[in-house]
């Protein structure tokens, strides 16, 4: 994940082995170029997107100024995936993809959330950034005709059990989705479908649930640190699990703990 405000003029990069997504954020400017599907010219619109072929030195001229979020997908991490989620059916090389902007609201929403979430939190998890892979790489595959299996259903039972299990024992460390999927024996795309189908949200939202409800407990029972405690369930600093509990509880952790230790005093949100 990089974003960056450049300048215009020349942009081409060599050849690399990743699939890598640029995103404008300002629109206004004109790019010319290939990025691996052909010579195309088109203006750029705020929120538009252009997909980079892996293994391909790509040629890019935008006539100004402008603010871009790219995000890159290494090629020996995600074929594999791709391939179990399509039967092989779609490739990451895929001309059709690299012939120009696109606006499609999934990944747009997808690329917004993973920025605003990492902004939140510090750097991505392992969690989060694998689940955001895969919703974007689904949408990419649907973009180019090809097709996923539907969900016939959640985890089951026991894949369930173990799964939870694993997050309430590894709550301070950065899951992986991998990790997840591995313990339901599923692949990580179909595990993340089913996962939602099961339990309603998405891994990385459940994990945070977690990680709140534990904070909870340890700001009504512990004299612990608030700092002590966001490293107990596993984010880096006492500002991370701030904005974490303003989004989910509306209060910071300190008043939080004055609240539920002592009911009838008021305090004032920071």
């Amino acid at each position: 994940m990089i974003e960056a405000v450049q300048p215009g003029g020349d942009v081409s990069r060599p050849g690399l082995p990743e699939l890598t997504l640029y995103q404008d954020i300002i629109g206004g400017s004109h790019v010319t170029g290939d990025l691996g599907g052909g010579r195309f010219r088109t203006g750029s619109e705020k929120g538009g997107v252009l997909v980079a072929a892996p293994n391909f030195a790509n040629t890019v001229i935008i006539d100004r100024e402008h603010h871009i979020r790219a995000l890159s997908f290494p090629v020996d991490q995600w074929q594999e995936v791709i391939d179990e989620a399509s039967d092989g059916r779609f490739s990451l090389e895929c001309p059709q993809l690299h012939i120009g902007q696109f606006r499609q609201t999934t990944i747009q929403s997808a690329l917004r959330n993973l920025w605003a979430l990492s902004d939140e939190e510090g750097a991505p998890s392992r969690l989060l950034a694998r689940a955001a892979g895969c919703e974007i790489l689904a949408e990419l595959c649907r973009l180019t005709g090809g097709t996923f299996a539907p969900t016939r259903g959640g985890l089951a039972p026991w894949a369930e059990r173990r799964c939870l299990e694993l997050m309430h024992a590894r709550l301070s460390e950065d899951l992986s989705l991998d990790e997840l999927a591995a313990e339901a024996r599923l692949s990580p795309f179909h595990f993340a479908r089913m996962f939602k189908h099961s339990l309603g949200v998405p891994p990385r939202v459940y994990l945070t649930r977690l990680r709140v409800q534990k904070a909870c407990e340890l700001l009504e029972k512990t004299n612990l640190s608030v700092t002590e405690i966001a490293l107990e369930v596993g984010y880096s600093s006492n500002q991370v699990l701030a904005r974490v509990f303003l989004k989910s509880l509306h209060m910071n952790p300190t008043d939080y703990r004055r609240a539920v230790r002592d009911p009838t005093r008021s305090f004032v949100e920071s």
